[in-house]
């Protein structure tokens, strides 16, 4: 397990960093220096990330460092929940405060997953899966959530050029640019659209893969719910529900198919 070092200790900083993180956006006042709108969105990530990402960030950690691979691969969802996460903070956030852990926690993430994913054992992952394990289904699935969110977003960036009509994420937000479509395309659509492919073919890293952006996803879905209900875009709620439950279905359906004795990472 000594391969996994650099990223365990580097996870033990990033949820440490996260705590404060969370904790510090809840209870200082005026650290959000954006408008109400977004202001409720971060704290209503804040309050998810401590009561919900944080817990399983912590467990999945201490099961990972023991080679249990359904925690090792719980572990490194949290970790891409993270990179993730933090990249809104960073570039969508106004200036504030906590722009240098904003800083960190991207970078210690981003880190912690280039040096972690190259010693995953996926042929090993893989064949803990059963043989005749349908997973068709699941590629649909992670192509259709691909294949919407592209459709909409590339709509409203087209509709912009024949009416000069700004995304309604951009106005309602104040932001120069939609910081959603920049960072969703790039890290979600399109490794959503590999895994999808790589899944279907059956290849190790689909099931890996498949694993990590299911559990992140149903997690950061769960943020958005959330986020929507505190900022008053109560219409899109039962989207992000829908999303959330999806997410968790897929999640356990292979977390439970998945044989969980320890396995040599590296």
């Amino acid at each position: 397990m000594k391969e996994q070092k650099v990223p365990y200790n580097l996870s033990g900083i990033i949820v440490i960093l996260m705590i404060i993180s969370s904790v510090g956006g809840l209870l200082i006042d005026n650290l959000y220096r954006d408008n109400a709108f977004v202001s409720a969105l971060w704290r209503s990530n804040d309050y998810v990330t401590l009561i919900v990402a944080v817990p399983i960030f912590i467990i999945s950690l201490l099961g990972a460092r023991k080679g249990e691979p359904r925690a090792l691969l719980i572990w490194f969802a949290m970790l891409w929940y993270t990179f993730y996460n933090y990249i809104f903070y960073l570039f969508g956030a106004a200036f504030n405060a906590f722009f240098l852990l904003y800083v960190t926690l991207f970078t210690l993430s981003l880190y912690a997953l280039v040096f972690g994913l190259p010693h995953l054992d996926i042929t090993k992952i893989k064949e803990r899966f059963p043989a005749d394990l349908s997973v068709k289904w699941i590629s649909g699935y992670m192509l259709f959530v691909a294949a919407g969110l592209s459709v909409v977003y590339t709509i409203q960036s087209l509709n912009f050029i024949v009416t000069e009509q700004l995304p309604e994420i951009v106005e309602i937000t104040g932001h120069p640019t939609s910081i959603v479509f920049a960072i969703d395309f790039p890290f979600l659509i399109v490794p959503f659209v590999l895994t999808a492919i790589w899944l279907w073919k059956q290849q190790p890293w689909g099931y890996a893969l498949a694993f990590i952006l299911n559990v992140k996803g149903a997690i950061y879905t769960l943020v958005l719910a959330v986020g929507s209900y505190s900022a008053g875009a109560t219409a899109e709620m039962p989207m992000w529900i829908i999303l959330t439950i999806a997410g968790i279905i897929v999640s356990v359906y292979m977390l439970t198919n998945m044989a969980g004795k320890s396995v040599n990472n590296g």
